[in-house]
């Protein structure tokens, strides 16, 4: 099955390198095959952490390969790893930040050793970029990673170039194992996609089983990524036992809305953006030139009230910065037309200026402790 989505009913599309449009993502779930998060899964978890954290209650992570099935191993004190990444492509925003999150609650409440891979090599194969221009996003993404707080003596950095020697001979068992019709049909790759992209996906899908190697023994696996990643797990669970380890398990977020679209937010445009380098001046900036879902007039709001659904000002209060109380009285007060769009730019404009002025301060301090965080042999 393709992960794209371009048939002509729909007006979205995403791949592992390109997300357009309004995702529908119930549809999103039947297209990729993946599982919605229910209220029993939430519940089991909230038995495990004792509370569930507000990207799980707000349903930003929405869907899930075997997430039932890691919890129930969990259960049997079989403990997990955490395994995320990112793609070297540019300064990291606040929509990267999300799975990193999750991922940070997850390594705490379940003491959870992770894995954080950065593939360079893709963005060197998958885009216009030279080596040099990803190395330096490569320093200052790994700066972030550092900043978010993963426990330094339970978080290990992977960097596919330069830890290629750890990678390369578990990839030969991978690769050797996926046809390329079947690298083709999942990922859509044509005559004229260069090899190392046809070549890159084995790559991805070793630190799935490097905790199993580091521990002597089958070791489960969580990835939290966006959905747009599935289908390098995907491909991956379907060779996993048949080289003797257990498949992936995956939780997916959905992705924080461009400030100026109702698409994704891309690093390609600033403007649509806010980044964990923005100063206070251009928070303001690209806040105030947000898209919102107000009436074109303050009558107009008033008397017909606003639409939150559609809103990415709301939705970067309600994932990141407001209780869930406090979202609900801010639509409830937005679609009565009693809030006007000015008193949210603020409250947001507020919110990350304080959240990524505290962030810049976590990552002068990360400038100490790259190399603690780099993954070797030794741990």
């Amino acid at each position: 099955m393709s992960n794209s989505l371009e048939d002509d009913s729909d007006n979205f599309e995403v791949t592992p390198w390109k997300v357009e449009g309004a995702v529908d993502y119930d549809r999103l779930i039947k297209k990729f095959g993946t599982q919605e998060i229910t209220d029993e899964i939430l519940e089991k978890i909230q038995s495990f952490t004792g509370q569930l954290h507000p990207l799980l209650e707000h349903r930003f992570f929405f869907s899930h390969r075997d997430l039932d099935w890691i919890l129930n191993k969990y259960e049997k004190d079989e403990k997990f790893y955490l395994y995320t990444g990112r793609g070297p492509s540019g300064m990291v925003h606040l929509g990267h930040l999300m799975p990193w999150f999750l991922t940070k609650h997850l390594q705490d409440k379940f003491d959870s050793n992770l894995l954080f891979q950065i593939t360079d090599d893709e963005k060197f194969l998958f885009g216009n970029k030279t080596m040099d221009e990803i190395n330096k996003n490569v320093y200052e993404n790994i700066l972030d990673i550092i900043a978010i707080g993963f426990k330094k003596s339970r978080t290990k950095i992977i960097v596919n170039s330069r830890h290629i020697k750890h990678l390369y001979s578990n990839s030969l068992e991978i690769a050797k194992r996926i046809t390329f019709s079947t690298a083709k049909s999942v990922f859509g790759f044509t005559n004229s996609t260069n090899v190392g992209m046809i070549g890159f996906p084995p790559l991805q899908a070793v630190p799935c089983f490097l905790p199993t190697i580091i521990e002597g023994k089958p070791t489960p696996v969580l990835i939290p990524a966006a959905i747009d990643q599935d289908p390098y797990w995907r491909l991956t669970r379907d060779i996993a036992e048949k080289i003797g380890f257990y498949k992936p398990a995956q939780i997916h977020s959905k992705f924080l809305p461009s400030l100026q679209t109702t698409g994704k937010m891309s690093s390609s445009n600033p403007e649509t953006a806010l980044f964990t380098t923005d100063e206070p001046k251009i928070i303001e900036e690209k806040v105030s030139n947000a898209f919102t879902g107000g009436q074109p007039t303050t009558a107009l709001q008033k008397k017909l009230g606003g639409n939150p659904g559609i809103c990415s000002v709301f939705s970067y209060l309600k994932f990141l910065f407001d209780t869930s109380r406090e979202s609900n009285q801010r639509e409830l007060k937005c679609r009565s037309g009693n809030l006007l769009c000015g008193e949210c730019k603020h409250d947001l404009s507020d919110h990350s200026t304080t959240f990524i002025s505290m962030f810049q301060e976590r990552r002068q301090k990360a400038k100490d402790l790259v190399p603690e965080y780099m993954y070797s042999e030794d741990g």
